[in-house]
């Protein structure tokens, strides 16, 4: 199946099959097992389930799979399910065991579960801004300015629109503030990126529905979101905490193509190369706002001047194998999209394929 054909699956089994194999390759077994679990609410009465079972759409575009699985870690984080810890730490190894015990917390607390489907995750990690910052590397290595204008979409909490503020180890190239909070160091396989000094001058972005990490609710929504195996991820969002209650980010809540057309229609600052970026992001837009914004930087591309360039950075992943790939383009100059590297999800490693 191609990977227009795994983001069109409208089948709930089929979309709840391949997103436990997703989060098993990714060194996620419990989370795994919990969303496998899913399939056993098929015969359940519960609200929850019956929705799940009558979804309509897309079911893993809408990553329907992902969004019951964040209300489920929800209540291991809030202490109302102690019982699912079990299950993240490996020691209910019986998928049948699990089956039983999701679908009694399903029933159980059917009434608090059913929101959680309302909406697609927020899946912000400060680890993947290390793609990203390597990406502006290569771009500053003779392509475009070294000083970025970033604007990111789908930004969420604007966890990684404050990449400027943190550090990095990127394959033995530092960059950033030395004693910054967030010390990001992925392993790095293949050559290192380019040695290049980069600025700021500023850096913004949009979300639908942002979240505001000042507020411990909507904090603690933000971890519900992420694996409950990977605990580095549960530090860095902490670090980011810290980092947004000094300033927070900056983040408008609008429609995605809206705010790239606005973005794009400001001046730009002499000397300064604007990025529209994403992470992780993109399979959750319509097909119609994907189309404008490729029109509107298709737009944008061929009025940039060297001396104001445009570049599209991003880390999406490819369907079909499942890598997380880096991408970029830039104006003018960059007529061809880019394959930069490949890197685990959450940023635990990078593979550079850059030149």
């Amino acid at each position: 199946m191609g990977t227009s054909g795994v983001m069109d699956i409208v089948s709930v089994p089929e979309a709840i099959e391949w997103q436990a194999e997703h989060a098993e390759m990714a060194g996620a077994p419990g989370t795994a097992q919990v969303v496998r679990a899913l399939l056993a609410l098929e015969t359940s009465d519960a609200a929850t389930a019956r929705r799940i079972f009558a979804w309509q759409g897309l079911s893993l575009r809408d990553a329907m799979p992902l969004r019951i699985a964040g209300g489920l870690h929800n209540l291991l984080l809030t202490g109302e399910e102690p019982r699912l810890e079990d299950v993240y730490a490996g020691r209910m190894p019986a998928q049948d065991q699990v089956d039983a015990l999701v679908r009694e917390i399903v029933e159980t607390h059917d009434f608090q579960l059913m929101p959680w489907l309302d909406g697609p995750p927020q899946t912000n990690e400060a680890g993947r801004s290390a793609s990203l910052a390597a990406g502006l590397l290569w771009l500053a290595d003779r392509r475009t300015t070294a000083q970025f204008e970033w604007l990111e979409i789908g930004a969420s909490a604007g966890i990684n629109t404050m990449l400027g503020r943190y550090r990095y180890n990127l394959g033995g190239v530092p960059v950033g503030p030395a004693t910054s909070r967030m010390q990001i160091e992925p392993e790095w396989r293949g050559g290192p990126p380019p040695a290049k000094e980069i600025g700021f001058v500023d850096a913004r972005g949009s979300d639908i529905a942002p979240v505001d990490l000042t507020d411990e609710r909507q904090a603690l929504r933000l971890k519900s979101y992420v694996w409950p195996e990977a605990t580095g991820r549960m530090a860095r969002i902490d670090a980011a905490i810290a980092l947004a209650k000094r300033m927070p980010p900056e983040i408008e809540r609008m429609d995605a193509g809206d705010w790239v057309e606005q973005e794009l229609a400001r001046d730009q600052e002499h000397g300064v190369t604007r990025v529209i970026a994403h992470s992780i992001m993109w399979q959750y837009l319509p097909d119609s706002t994907q189309e404008r914004i490729r029109t509107a930087l298709a737009a944008a591309g061929e009025a940039a001047t060297p001396e104001r360039p445009l570049a599209h950075l991003s880390l999406e992943t490819n369907r079909e194998t499942f890598a997380h790939e880096l991408r970029v383009r830039y104006w003018p100059g960059g007529e061809e999209e880019t394959h930069l590297a490949n890197a685990h999800p959450h940023g635990a490693w990078v593979e550079w394929l850059g030149a």
